[in-house]
This record gives C-alpha cells, sequence and structure tokens, in this order.
C-alpha cells in the first residue's frame, strides 16, 4: 500500500500546501527564460492548418447531468482566455499561464475532477476537455511539446472523436501542465468556438509550409495485472506534403499507458501479465 502524503492525514493542510505548489509553480515559470504566449490578435491568421471538435456532453460517466453542464460554463471562461492568443517564433505556450486567472470575476462551478486519484467534484472541474483539444491540435502542427502529461486512468468511456487512443493531456494548477515551444519562423493561432453540443478548435498560421500533420496509433496493447486492467498504445505523426498527398516522414512521439477503469467491449483481447512483470 502507497504511503499517505502528509495531507491526506491531515487535511487541513491541503489548502497552504495547493498555495505554496501554486507560488512555487508560477514563480518557477518567471525565472526559467521561456518567453511566454499571451499576446491575442483580433486578425485571424491567414491559413488553418488544423480543425477539430469535441462533443461537449458525456452521458458515460455514471454522475449527474448537471456536471457535464458545470463543465460547459467553466470551459467558456477558460476558452475567454485561450482564444486568438498567438503563438509567435521563440514563444512558449503554457495553459496555466493563460488560464490562471480565468475565473477572477466569475466562478467556476463545480465539474468532475480527480483527486488523491478518485473522481470527484471541485469548482472548476472538466478542464482537462480543454487541454485535451489543445493537445489534440498541436499535434498536427511543428510544435514542439515541452510538457504533457498522460491521465493515469480512464473512469469512463470517452465521446467519439476523430481522435486516437492516447492523446489526451491532463492538468493541474501547481502541478501539472501543457507547454509546446515554437521553434519555427511561423506564427500560430488558437482559435476556439462553441455550437450546442461541441466545442471547436482551429489553429491557424501566417504562412504555408506546405505540410499537414497525421496522428495514429501505432501497436495498442492492453494487458491485466494484479487485478487491474491497463491499456498502452503508440503514438505516431506522419507529416504529409500537401502538394501531392505522399507521406514525406512518420516518427514515434511516445506510448501512452494508462488504467482503464470500465468494463472494455466484449472480446477485448486481453494478455495477463505477472505482478512482478513492468
Amino acid at each position: 500500500m502507497p504511503r499517505k502524503r502528509l495531507t491526506q492525514i491531515f487535511p487541513r493542510l491541503l489548502p497552504l500546501r495547493t498555495w505554496q505548489r501554486r507560488f512555487c509553480f508560477y514563480t518557477r515559470m518567471r525565472l526559467d527564460e521561456n518567453r511566454y504566449a499571451e499576446v491575442k490578435s483580433e486578425t485571424t491568421l491567414p491559413y488553418q492548418l488544423y480543425e477539430t471538435s469535441y462533443p461537449l456532453y458525456n452521458r458515460e460517466t455514471g454522475f449527474d447531468m448537471v456536471y457535464q453542464e458545470n463543465k460547459v460554463f467553466n470551459l467558456k471562461l477558460a476558452a475567454a482566455t485561450l482564444d486568438r492568443v498567438v503563438i509567435r517564433p521563440h514563444e512558449t505556450f503554457s495553459f496555466w499561464k493563460l488560464v490562471r486567472y480565468a475565473d477572477r470575476d466569475i466562478p467556476y462551478k463545480d465539474g468532475l475532477t480527480v483527486i488523491d486519484g478518485k473522481l470527484t467534484t471541485a469548482p472548476g472541474g472538466g478542464m482537462c476537455q480543454m487541454s485535451n483539444l489543445l493537445f489534440w491540435m498541436f499535434l498536427h502542427s511543428p510544435l514542439a511539446v515541452a510538457e504533457r502529461h498522460g491521465h493515469a486512468v480512464k473512469d469512463f468511456p470517452e465521446p467519439p472523436s476523430d481522435a486516437p487512443m492516447g492523446v489526451d493531456a491532463t492538468v493541474s494548477e501547481g502541478w501539472l501542465d501543457l507547454k509546446v515551444k515554437n521553434e519555427t519562423k511561423m506564427s500560430f493561432q488558437i482559435s476556439i468556438a462553441f455550437d450546442e453540443d461541441r466545442i471547436i478548435g482551429r489553429l491557424l498560421t501566417d504562412q504555408d509550409n506546405g505540410q499537414l500533420y497525421e496522428v495514429v496509433n501505432g501497436e495498442t496493447l492492453y494487458y491485466r495485472k494484479n487485478g487491474k486492467v491497463y491499456e498502452e498504445v503508440d503514438v505516431k505523426q506522419k507529416m504529409i506534403l500537401t502538394e501531392t498527398g505522399a507521406c514525406s516522414s512518420e516518427k514515434l512521439l511516445y506510448r501512452n499507458k494508462c488504467e482503464i477503469g470500465y468494463p472494455l467491449p466484449d472480446g477485448t483481447d486481453i494478455v495477463e501479465k505477472g505482478s512482478k512483470e513492468k
């Protein structure tokens, strides 16, 4: 059994610990010599590199749908700080650098989130849907991922989208961020909009570099270990020449691993692994 953290033994210390983590989190960013993207442009950059959308509501969570409504409310607050932001050459995008004060004037509502490894509700819950969307967009660009954290556990099935498995990006203020660096000579602009049922993300650029990007899964494995089921999957990026449609290169980005916290479909091939195997 893992050893309990001090804040689990003494819960009253949690606000102090949270403040400490956030203070150190933002202090490091002030001192790390990165130039962070924060400028918005009312002018839309001329070239659309990628567009995607996700369903806003997931009915498979096992929680009251009011928390899905609250999530949408929270996402719209966050979107107001992200929409139209431009990531210029040599700049770094940080999710929390931009979203930090999204609830300054209007407080977040309670949405689903994971605390101490358990799915529960808290103000600002559901923010990972925004970081998932952004990460999926960034993977369709030459932006270099500087920080990304996958969810340790999938607690419920994901709603249908154009994203393959293993391309999520969880965030937690003071602990986990999503960052990408622009090491190109191009500028990139984030666009986020909503319709009745979906959140829509677009990544725009100031020049056409003659390439598009495709993200696909490679080898996928499900296995059971110590009574828990895990998913491991390769995530690959292909670069496609727009003039010919030919694939100019392909690379493995990472291998994603997470625990599956819900029953997989009948017939899923699950390998049995011993407790001492890694």
